[in-house]
């Protein structure tokens, strides 16, 4: 197990290199840099010389090959410094430790309420196969899964925002909440983070309810299930005693790779909400061409990406004893 995990974490580290690699090398050949953006945010009034373009483009090396760039930013990163960002002037470590707890509010309820709701209703639908109530369940499941997020996002804010004055429109607080207890700042944030909330969760509850019920249809046909049936097992047992636990592989697939999505956020649905997490700061960093930022967050994705694989690889021999790793 130790020698695996050492040659998957130098594996992780070469794709590491090659990921952003490329990354950089597309983010500083998109259209506009970020002195086209600054300079379109300038007074036209109080313009801008040549002399401090010329600076600003040696500053952030853009008038060398990108390469350089590149080799420039990962010399800071060996040394744990992510940089500074061009837009906003701060260490882009600050920059993404400010937004983790937001995005972590969004990110974790969903998953929690995903997986609270998902497994036992993908083991009711499968015991109740057939029968009206399920069909009516997995077809209101499948109605909720193909409508887009931003759609449900802009239905709920017009009516339980606009129209009933149930929650608030956006934002994660409300104005007054340095001034309100402990307890008030908590209700304020459920209610600003109700609606975002819901939008994270709707869809991702359609997809593992069906994951869990089409695993548990596959398990079921085996064998040893018929042979429990034969000997009297109570169908209860049968499905959460010996099918559920043989679903669990590619359940802790799923596990691992919802990790990423932890910090990751919703561009969209963080826009709609103006919501301060991940989401929306990768998209003002694209927005100003903020090399640095982007990168940073990149890193922390992929980085996020590799371990969330290794840890789901890891876990198969919890789950399975017959896997063994050498």
């Amino acid at each position: 197990m130790i020698q695996y995990t050492i040659r998957r974490l130098l594996i992780g580290v070469f794709t590491l290199l090659l990921i952003t690699f490329v990354v950089y090398g597309l983010i500083r050949n998109m259209p506009g840099s970020p002195l086209t953006v600054e300079m379109a945010e300038v007074d036209p009034g109080r313009g801008i010389s040549k002399q401090d373009i010329a600076q600003l483009r040696k500053d952030l090396l853009l008038d060398k090959h990108w390469t350089v760039g590149y080799a420039n930013w990962l010399g800071k990163v060996v040394r744990f410094d992510l940089g500074k960002s061009i837009s906003k002037k701060q260490a882009v470590s600050t920059l993404i430790s400010d937004r983790v707890f937001a995005t972590l509010v969004l990110s974790v309820s969903s998953l929690i309420l995903t997986y609270l709701l998902s497994i036992p209703l993908g083991l009711w639908t499968t015991v109740r196969g057939g029968t009206t109530r399920e069909r009516t369940v997995s077809t209101g499941l499948y109605m909720l899964y193909s409508l887009p997020a931003f759609v449900a996002a802009l239905f709920l804010q017009v009516s339980l925002a606009k129209n009933l004055g149930w929650f608030p429109l956006m934002g994660m607080v409300s104005d007054d909440y340095a001034s309100l207890t402990t307890f008030g700042k908590t209700w304020d944030i459920f209610k600003h983070a109700f609606m975002p909330v819901l939008c994270f969760t709707y869809g991702s509850l359609a997809y593992y309810t069906r994951f869990v019920k089409s695993n548990m249809l596959e398990v079921i046909r085996q064998d040893y299930i018929r042979t429990a049936k034969a000997k009297g097992v109570s169908p209860r047992n049968i499905v959460v005693h010996h099918a559920f636990r043989n679903t669990l592989i590619p359940m802790v697939t799923l596990i691992g790779l919802t990790l990423p999505s932890l910090l990751g956020g919703a561009v969209i649905l963080e826009q709609i909400f103006s919501w301060p997490g991940m989401g929306q700061l990768f998209f003002d960093s694209v927005r100003a061409r903020d090399y640095t930022t982007i990168m940073g967050l990149m890193l922390m994705f992929s980085i996020l990406t590799l371990l969330g694989q290794l840890l789901a690889d890891l876990l198969y021999a919890f789950v399975d004893p017959r896997v063994s790793y050498s």
